[in-house]
């Protein structure tokens, strides 16, 4: 029986944990606080102006409760603060602390790091392909076409 070819959205995901799963044993090693997946997604979608948490959710397609239970874990750990947002009396705006920032530093770094690895590992070029494929605009996706 031949395996089933995956599809793209698979081989994405399985990308993306590659670079999350190296970049939270690195910073482990470092000494750094212990963080899951979501909450290094929303570390990196914040603004560096601060951003809501309802933004938060959007950029990273998930709940508003998935998001703030992410903000309230990176709070606790040293690493984010809720400040008023002056444009709204309602809203907080969530931003890096002190901490959060190096530790931002330390992750680019790292992700850096990780690219260069793989370069090493499928070829500068393809490593280049892959990075002009990505950044390059898709337009929106299309509508699925009945059978």
């Amino acid at each position: 029986m031949q395996p089933t070819r995956r599809n793209l959205p698979q081989l994405l995901g399985d990308a993306r944990r590659w670079f999350e799963d190296g970049l939270l044993a690195a910073l482990e090693a470092d000494g750094a606080a212990p963080v899951s997946p979501t909450q290094v997604q929303l570390f990196a979608a914040l603004d560096d102006q601060g951003t809501t948490v309802s933004e938060l959710a959007r950029r990273m397609g998930v709940t508003r409760q998935t998001a703030h239970q992410a903000v309230h874990g990176l709070v606790a750990a040293g690493l984010l603060e809720q400040t008023p947002d002056p444009a709204s009396g309602r809203q907080r705006l969530i931003r890096r602390t002190g901490e959060g920032e190096r530790v931002h530093r330390q992750a680019g770094l790292i992700l850096e790091r990780l690219e260069q690895q793989l370069a090493e590992r499928i070829g500068r070029e393809q490593a280049d392909a892959l990075r002009a494929a990505l950044e390059t605009p898709w337009g929106p996706p299309f509508a699925p076409r009945s059978a």
